[in-house]
């Protein structure tokens, strides 16, 4: 974590409920459930914003309707929100996210990831950034940035232990 704060007072939002239905189908092995925006969005709402103890829901940076799933194609887009327009986290955060799912969904998936429209100041250079495979590759080769995003995303895993054991 920084000492400097980057957004040393963001604006902490409800979490909300999922919304997911459950039916006899899900428990059945023998059928294939699609993947969908819901499932997308319980993967990544969870994980810690890397500058602040809080989520990436809790700080409105993921939010359910910016996310598109389209398993016939096997095609994933998410969109997130930085907390302020010119957040030097935006890259980070959507490197957490593309982890997330890549190490969750099934390889068949292209993922997409993006800073919503008109939300940072350099939306164009960190969309690229996350979306070339070689400079995603590199930044993971990195010792010291790959800690920092397993720590965000362990840290979503004990959120999501913590909810199931209540």
């Amino acid at each position: 974590m920084s000492q400097t704060l980057i957004n040393a007072n963001p604006t902490v939002y409800n979490l909300t409920k999922a919304s997911r239905r459950e039916t006899a189908d899900e428990y059945d092995d023998n059928i294939e459930d699609p993947i969908d925006a819901q499932e997308v969005f319980d993967l990544i709402r969870s994980i810690s914003d890397p500058e602040h103890p809080l989520t990436l829901e809790q700080l409105n940076v993921t939010q359910h309707q910016h996310i598109h799933v389209d398993d016939n194609r096997n095609s994933v887009q998410v969109e997130f929100t930085p907390t302020i327009p010119h957040c030097s986290m935006a890259t980070l955060i959507g490197l957490c996210i593309r982890v997330r799912l890549l190490r969750s969904l099934p390889e068949r998936f292209k993922v997409d990831i993006r800073v919503r429209q008109g939300t940072h100041q350099s939306e164009t250079a960190v969309n690229k950034q996350l979306n070339d495979k070689e400079r995603v590759a590199a930044a993971l080769e990195n010792g010291h940035l790959l800690e920092v995003v397993n720590q965000c995303l362990a840290t979503a895993n004990l959120r999501g232990h913590e909810v199931a054991s209540h």
